[in-house]
């Protein structure tokens, strides 16, 4: 998502890169950053988490709801973010970024127009609170008033969990609710520790100082000291969170 500080959207220091799952820049390595892949994956994890914990699981109707999820918040979002503020510093014209978000989002409807026939009307009001997640967080309409803390981890965490659940129960149950409270958390935690490392890459110039350990030793603070575990409990969170939501879809199909 955008640097919530504003300023420079290249990274400084001796890591330049914006973000540390950003490929080297231009042609087509600016798009496979642009997906955001360790996240977009995270949030995917929590549609399998939802339909996972249904007691009936269909392959088809979750496949459609990571399809429409993938469009919306992998492609769409990311795409109106960097349209936004280039917080990649990514090379992609403006009007590149502008259809792709528009067809990956004409996509993701068109996908839950599906479900809504399929599903029920219920789904329509997911898809419209989707759809307004994702323009107005993403281009910080409003004055910006949805692009908070407490909007993403709903937005991003508990949002395509519930989603995911009701696709494939019509309906939502004390376990989807728990489980979105879950999902909130952790995505919660996320916005901590990726706003802690958007601003030691894109902001901070220059670390000074030192630990001094108990038994009188001495450790020289860098940016990179503070910025590795940062990253790394990322990373954990990725895949782990991902794990699971394979784990989960695995024991509904009997493997």
């Amino acid at each position: 998502m955008a640097d919530p500080a504003g300023g420079p959207v290249a990274g400084t220091g001796d890591d330049p890169r914006a973000a540390w799952y950003v490929t080297a820049t231009g042609g087509w390595r600016d798009w496979v950053s642009l997906l955001h892949l360790p996240y977009t994956s995270w949030h995917l994890a929590y549609v399998l988490i939802g339909a996972g914990l249904a007691t009936r699981l269909s392959v088809t109707r979750l496949l459609a709801t990571l399809m429409a999820f993938a469009l919306a918040v992998g492609v769409a979002a990311h795409c109106l973010d960097e349209l936004r503020g280039r917080p990649l510093g990514t090379s992609v014209p403006a009007a590149q970024l502008a259809v792709a978000a528009g067809v990956a989002l004409t996509g993701a409807v068109a996908l839950g127009a599906e479900g809504v026939y399929r599903v029920g009307w219920g789904l329509a009001g997911f898809i419209a609170v989707g759809l307004v997640l994702v323009v107005a967080y993403n281009l910080e309409l409003w004055g910006g008033r949805l692009h908070n803390d407490a909007v993403f981890a709903l937005g991003w965490g508990a949002f395509p969990l519930l989603t995911s659940y009701f696709a494939q129960t019509a309906t939502l149950g004390p376990a989807a609710v728990a489980a979105a409270a879950f999902a909130a958390g952790l995505s919660a935690a996320q916005r901590v520790l990726s706003t802690e490392a958007r601003q030691l890459r894109r902001r901070v110039v220059s670390v000074s100082g030192e630990r001094v350990y108990r038994d009188g030793t001495r450790s020289m603070l860098t940016r990179q000291v503070l910025l590795g575990p940062v990253e790394k409990a990322l990373a954990t969170l990725s895949w782990s969170t991902c794990a699971l939501g394979v784990a989960l879809v695995l024991s509904r199909t009997g493997h």
